[in-house]
């Protein structure tokens, strides 16, 4: 019998789901005081009490991750590289002085929120999995700048369907040279809230002009491409996988594992300086993170120019190899050959 069968399921339209939230039983959250972290402790309110002078709200002190877990095919609960998002939720505490959060902490507080939860997991073949939002904040009161004497950790998960509701299909993008997602030297290799709210304005200006996403060139010369609002940029050449080497980019984990399988490919794999002006030699194109693991970008516009990707409105062949392959991983139904996945048991 497969494990999935005797599970109980929570009553959603699976394969409709928007990436939305969905409130579900329980979340977890861990409190630091007095140089340590506490046990975690499951909570059923969704909601959250803040002093007023909280340096979360005030000073932008807080930083977040994203992983999903996934039913696979045999019916076991797996998250996929859990630990990479614990090293690197860490190196953006670190950089906003959040004191680290041990990565026991983080694995067991991902095994007890998916457990809690274990109805809202998706059942594979629908599509859907479920989202997984840690974040640190500092809630100790203060004024005056400086970093906070108390934090808490907290986890929830929710059941989200696919990104974009097209699916793996092609979407155009404006790279923009009147904003900025962040300055050389500042936080823009960190998941910090900051990052999104700055991109926030470029990304409306794209989209009343009918483009999906966004790319940012780098800030000091506007000349290299940085990343799109939400996700590295990759690009394919010949038999190269190509993606940006910049200090102001999100270490992406999605992309990481990309470059491994596109090795696995026999593809050769450079992380460099990507001018602008280069995206003329590239075959194909995409922009890679959790939510949507790789979207197509069959265009970009850029100071009336178009450059075009792919096969029109389909993804061209390395990417759409690319992304079954890793997909199929994260579900079971490939060999996880790299160990990328964690079994959580129900």
């Amino acid at each position: 019998m497969n494990k999935s069968d005797t599970r109980q399921k929570a009553g959603l339209d699976w394969g409709n789901l928007p990436f939305g939230y969905v409130k579900t039983d329980y979340n977890i959250r861990y409190f630091y005081k007095d140089g340590s972290w506490s046990g975690g402790q499951l909570v059923g309110d969704e909601m959250i009490s803040l002093n007023i002078a909280a340096p979360c709200l005030h000073y932008g002190q807080e930083c977040f991750e994203g992983l999903k877990v996934f039913e696979t095919v045999d019916g076991r609960i797996v998250s996929f590289r859990p630990t990479e998002n614990a090293r690197r939720l860490n190196r953006s505490c670190e950089r906003i002085y959040i004191p680290r959060i041990p990565e026991q902490i983080f694995i067991e507080a991902l095994e007890k929120v998916v457990k809690a939860n274990a109805k809202y997991v998706p059942p594979f073949g629908t599509g859907a999995s479920m989202y997984i939002r840690p974040l640190a904040i500092g809630i100790g009161a203060r004024v005056g700048l400086g970093p906070a004497d108390e934090y808490a950790f907290i986890m929830f998960g929710t059941p989200v369907g696919p990104y974009y509701k097209g699916g793996f299909t092609p979407v155009k993008a404006l790279a923009l040279e009147d904003f900025d997602r962040a300055a050389p030297q500042g936080v823009g290799d960190c998941k910090v809230g900051g990052n999104y709210a700055a991109g926030l304005a470029g990304s409306q200006y794209a989209k009343k002009k009918g483009y999906p996403i966004v790319m940012y060139l780098d800030s000091a010369e506007k000349k290299y491409v940085d990343e799109f609002g939400t996700s590295n940029f990759i690009g394919i050449k010949g038999n190269t996988y190509v993606t940006p080497k910049s200090n102001s980019i999100l270490p992406s984990i999605t992309n990481d594992s990309l470059t491994i399988i596109a090795k696995d490919m026999g593809l050769k794999v450079e992380r460099r300086q990507i001018s602008i002006d280069e995206l003329g030699d590239f075959s194909e194109a995409g922009a890679v993170g959790t939510a949507a693991v790789i979207t197509p970008v069959n265009q970009v516009d850029y100071r009336g120019r178009s450059f075009t990707f792919g096969n029109g409105d389909q993804a061209g062949p390395v990417l759409t190899e690319l992304y079954n392959r890793l997909t199929k991983i994260q579900t079971g139904e490939m060999e996880d050959k790299h160990g990328w996945l964690h079994e959580i048991k129900i």
